[in-house]
């Protein structure tokens, strides 16, 4: 299918990919995005922009009015989780009651499919992994919370207004297409971390947990290339609504990798040392987060293409060579 998109959070990281593939397929775009963590140089050139919350009413119903999208795809949300244990209501504000308002809106204007950027976050430390769509959400942070709280919204719209609605719960983020990459301030993430090291920006990497419970002692992680995840995001526009409520997908490859691998191959890649500090645990960080993926195969007929470990860093490794300085470059 084509049509017009709006994509909120169009200017960060993962939505910036989504506008490239969204206009690669011949979609037409609308980006809104209040810029607080997005870059205005992410946004492709062939994408209308409009800087603004997804919280502001009179601005998001003048948006839909005027540009008649069809579709929705929802990524601006704060996504610290260290902030949002500091800030619980600050995090609630914008991820649950400024995105209802979007939906309200969405609502008014007779859009009629909405897909939502969840997270792996909304499980917590899961019983099982890896982690299927069914398992008990029980977040272990407000990140999380917020996560799961706007499923539950989105669910109730659905049922209630035929919306046709998927919520994409992916796992870690990472690597670099050509045109865009990972730019964030603080950087939270493994990758561009141990990135920073190579490229003499951070003295060394910090591991955080070297006693989990797991092979080498080290948190594991299912990675999963940016346009992978952009991949599945356009997929879901094609998924219809049967009444019968939102549909929740895993993104993942239900491969993991440990933090001391991730290091080991990025020596490998990058060619230079990366020393490495062993460090406690952070709170709430679970041994083990792994996707079960076969729902996301069935539903969207979706298979992640380029989110080997070689090809995450390597594209990551170029992109930021090529951009030392993020999108100030």
């Amino acid at each position: 299918m084509t049509g017009r998109v709006l994509v909120t959070g169009g200017a960060g990281y993962i939505g910036s990919v989504v506008v490239d593939q969204l206009l690669d397929q011949g979609f037409r775009v609308v980006v809104l995005d209040n810029l607080s963590t997005g870059h205005r140089a992410a946004v492709a050139d062939g994408a209308a922009f409009v800087e603004g919350s997804v919280g502001d009413r009179a601005l998001v119903e003048s948006l839909l009015a005027r540009e008649r999208v069809d579709s929705i795809i929802h990524f601006a949300a704060l996504a610290l989780v260290a902030e949002s244990v500091a800030q619980p209501e600050k995090y609630r504000a914008n991820n649950v009651e400024a995105a209802r308002v979007l939906l309200d809106a969405a609502v008014a204007a007779n859009v009629p499919r909405f897909v939502f950027s969840s997270s792996c976050a909304v499980y917590g430390h899961p019983a099982r992994v890896p982690i299927p769509e069914d398992t008990t959400q029980a977040p272990v942070n407000p990140y999380g919370e917020t996560k799961r709280e706007f499923e539950r919204v989105l669910a109730e719209y659905a049922v209630r207004q035929r919306l046709a609605a998927v919520s994409l719960r992916y796992f870690n983020a990472a690597g670099a297409t050509e045109r865009r990459g990972e730019d964030h301030e603080p950087e939270t993430h493994l990758v561009p971390n141990v990135l920073a090291v190579a490229l003499g920006k951070r003295r060394a990497v910090d591991m955080f947990g070297t006693d989990y419970p797991t092979p080498d002692g080290t948190a594991v992680r299912d990675y999963i290339h940016v346009a992978d995840i952009a991949d599945a995001h356009v997929r879901a526009l094609d998924v219809q609504s049967d009444g019968g409520g939102p549909i929740a997908l895993n993104l993942g490859t239900g491969t993991c990798y440990s933090v001391r691998e991730v290091v080991a191959a990025a020596r490998r890649i990058t060619g230079r040392a990366l020393p490495a500090v062993e460090q406690p645990r952070r709170p709430g960080d679970p041994p083990a987060l792994v996707a079960a993926v076969g729902r996301a195969a069935a539903v969207l007929g979706w298979r992640p293409a380029q989110s080997s470990l070689d090809e995450i860093l390597g594209s990551a490794w170029r992109w930021h060579q090529a951009h030392p300085r993020g999108y100030r470059s």
